[in-house]
């Protein structure tokens, strides 16, 4: 029973270890955390202004088509005329204000195979192809105009 505390020391300074480690929490949350987080829930009101502030990426299709109305034609005849140009090709934002930034496909198969692998739940009038069986390892582009494929 020697000491300030007597028995219960050991209690007082688990406690103090919990109120200190508390404090450095709450200090290192004022400091990490934005100020407008939290207002709308679980989520930063901030982050709208930032999304607005990026420019953007996505031009549409009536741009695309405004330069290249051939491969539109070819679209137009085939199951891909629904499928945007920005969906295969990827934002044309860059390609709008240099032509020289080709937007291209870097690897076509797995591209495809996103609507066109065979069990992914589908509506039947989407051709799928069991990959492995249909091509082996070849890209779907050296058989299929992707603009205009053959079903």
């Amino acid at each position: 029973m020697s000491g300030r505390f007597g028995h219960y020391g050991h209690v007082w300074r688990v406690a103090g270890l919990f109120v200190g480690g508390f404090a450095v929490f709450l200090l290192l949350r004022v400091a990490l955390i934005p100020a407008d987080f939290g207002a709308y829930g679980f989520y930063r009101a901030g982050a709208l202004d930032d999304v607005r502030a990026q420019p953007a990426a996505y031009v549409g299709q009536d741009t695309c088509i405004g330069c290249h109305a051939d491969i539109d034609e070819l679209r137009q005849e085939a199951r891909h005329a629904k499928v945007a140009c920005e969906a295969c090709h990827g934002p044309a934002a860059r390609h709008i204000d240099d032509v020289s930034i080709a937007p291209v496909i870097a690897d076509a198969r797995p591209l495809c195979l996103r609507c066109h692998a065979a069990g992914t739940g589908k509506p039947d009038f989407v051709p799928a192809v069991a990959a492995d069986d249909h091509a082996g390892d070849l890209s779907c582009v050296e058989c299929h105009n992707p603009h205009r494929p053959r079903y």
